[in-house]
């Protein structure tokens, strides 16, 4: 249905198509999108639009493209030309982004403008008519918009360093043989929180405490299977799965989770924060120790310390430098006993540094094998690059289910298929896209979903050119690619597929408390 209005002469003419985009953080309850929704209605009524279109991105931290679904389709529906639409309603500039560098919030209205759409800042005290005033008051408004999101990081920062010095947890599952606890402000305690929920209360504090008693008895067997018994993390955890003993994510044992337990320092009860850093959204980075905030003894020790400083020490001594030709002699001692080389083979020895390490030193573990004579098949590294990727995927699977249950989400596994059902409402599989090298030298991934199980999202962890760390994410919904079994992708793939692209699961986990998703089914 056309809306006209009538001009000056009383003559009725139609009204301008546009659409509204509304986007909410946690931030300030002002900033709901209902509120801004009312406030655009009344400047469209003032200036004769028609709102046709709503896109709206509730929960939604500004400071990125990423997780920010709606305002991507937005983009795509402006750059494909079917947008039904001339205008953009947006309440402010703050709703449009946070972005840190101002250009690309100028970058997507951009965008719009060159394809004839006018974006509308319906707050904001200024025309946005491409004036030289309005072009300076709108730099300066971008730039604020960032700048505010630092400050609140700042402030956030030190009030949660504050109470980690305190004694209080922030953030994170509490971990196997751990429970968080509930406590009021006079540290009377309230109960324990289980995975997914959080306090109600401003005033409320969390801090940890030990588990049960046969959860406490696997932590410090474990210290002693390690410290007197000498066995390595990955003899402890088949130890435990076969006693049918199942991590507190509900998985079986790996090496990386027993070397978890052996190495966080929450075991003997200190509070360590800020060990890793993703402030205003930017790449996760390890920070030095002497960055991390800690309160030593904030909860009661579940492990003797004099234990947990051996497990280190033992843990350093594996770890330790090792000059290049050290190195080199124990490959080639390697060699000689197994007649061939593979990283898998590297890392099964408990006393030999790990593959990582001759990778790093060397360039390459082909330049390593190259210097003690050994030449690989192709075949060899095949396998031996499936069979690590294997090994890795219940760790990122595991790794996904625990923190969408820590995000407030419930996860159902299929303990044959381990497809995931999220909130009841939509499924998810997991698949990990192995790196390999073109002729020219080039980078590729495929991905292949799974057309039996047929999953609403395909979450493709993509590895790294030594196929050794997840480079990225894409979530794939499978109304996009149902009828291609495989898909191949370079480093960068386009606008319309990249956007699809995520650096962390963060995005995923929003999705899994919203409930759009089920129109991917």
């Amino acid at each position: 249905m056309v809306r006209f209005q009538e001009n000056d002469e009383g003559a009725p003419t139609p009204a301008i198509r546009a659409a509204q985009y509304v986007r909410m953080s946690t931030e300030h309850q002002r900033y709901s999108t209902e509120n801004q929704a009312e406030a655009i209605a009344q400047y469209a009524a003032r200036r004769g639009f028609d709102v046709v279109r709503t896109y709206e991105d509730s929960g939604k931290s500004g400071l990125t493209l990423d997780g920010r679904q709606s305002l991507q389709q937005l983009i795509r529906d402006v750059r494909s030309g079917e947008a039904e639409f001339t205008a953009i309603l947006v309440y402010d500039i703050s709703r449009w982004g946070r972005f840190q560098d101002a250009d690309e919030s100028a970058y997507y209205e951009f965008i719009c403008r060159e394809a004839g759409i006018s974006v509308h800042y319906c707050a904001e005290q200024f025309e946005n008519d491409g004036s030289i005033s309005a072009t300076i008051i709108k730099s300066v408004k971008r730039a604020m918009a960032g700048e505010y999101s630092r400050e609140l990081s700042v402030k956030v920062f030190a009030g949660q360093c504050r109470l980690v010095q305190m004694g209080y947890r922030q953030g994170g599952p509490a971990g196997f043989g751990l429970r968080r606890r509930l406590v009021d402000e006079h540290g009377a305690p309230k109960g324990d929180l289980h995975r997914g929920e959080q306090k109600s209360l401003q005033t409320d504090r969390v801090i940890l405490a030990p588990g049960p008693p046969d959860e406490l008895e696997v932590v410090r067997r474990l210290y002693r299977m390690f410290v007197v018994q000498r066995r390595t993390e990955s003899e402890i955890a088949g130890i435990l799965n076969g006693e049918g003993v199942l991590t507190d994510a509900g998985r079986p044992w790996t090496r990386g989770t027993v070397h978890q337990v052996l190495t966080n320092e929450k075991y003997v009860g200190n509070n360590v924060f800020n060990r890793v850093s993703n402030k205003l959204k930017a790449k996760r980075v390890a920070n030095p120790p002497e960055m991390w905030v800690r309160a030593d003894g904030a909860f009661p020790a579940i492990v003797e310390p004099d234990f947990f400083e051996a497990a280190q020490r033992i843990i350093r001594e594996r770890s330790r430098r090792f000059s290049d030709q050290d190195l080199l002699d124990r490959l080639a001692t390697l060699l000689a006993e197994k007649g061939w080389l593979s990283g898998l083979v590297i890392d099964e020895v408990e006393d030999m540094p790990s593959s990582s390490i001759f990778r790093h030193r060397f360039g390459s573990l082909l330049r390593a094998y190259q210097l003690v004579g050994f030449t690989p098949g192709r075949d060899y590294r095949y396998i031996e690059t499936n069979r690590a990727l294997r090994a890795l995927h219940p760790d990122v699977v595991s790794s996904v289910v625990a923190d969408i249950e820590a995000a407030g989400g419930t996860v159902r596994q299929d303990p044959a298929t381990d497809l995931l059902t999220i909130n009841e409402e939509f499924s998810a599989s997991v698949v990990i896209a192995r790196c390999f090298e073109t002729p020219a030298g080039g980078q590729r991934w495929k991905i292949r979903l799974d057309s039996g199980l047929r999953p609403d999202i395909t979450i493709a962890a993509r590895m790294d050119a030594e196929n050794a760390a997840i480079r990225d994410y894409y979530l794939l919904p499978w109304l996009d690619l149902g009828a291609e079994p495989k898909l191949r992708l370079a480093p960068d793939n386009g606008i319309l597929l990249d956007a699809y692209r995520f650096d962390t699961l963060e995005a995923f986990f929003d999705l899994a408390r919203r409930t759009p998703l089920r129109l991917a089914a």
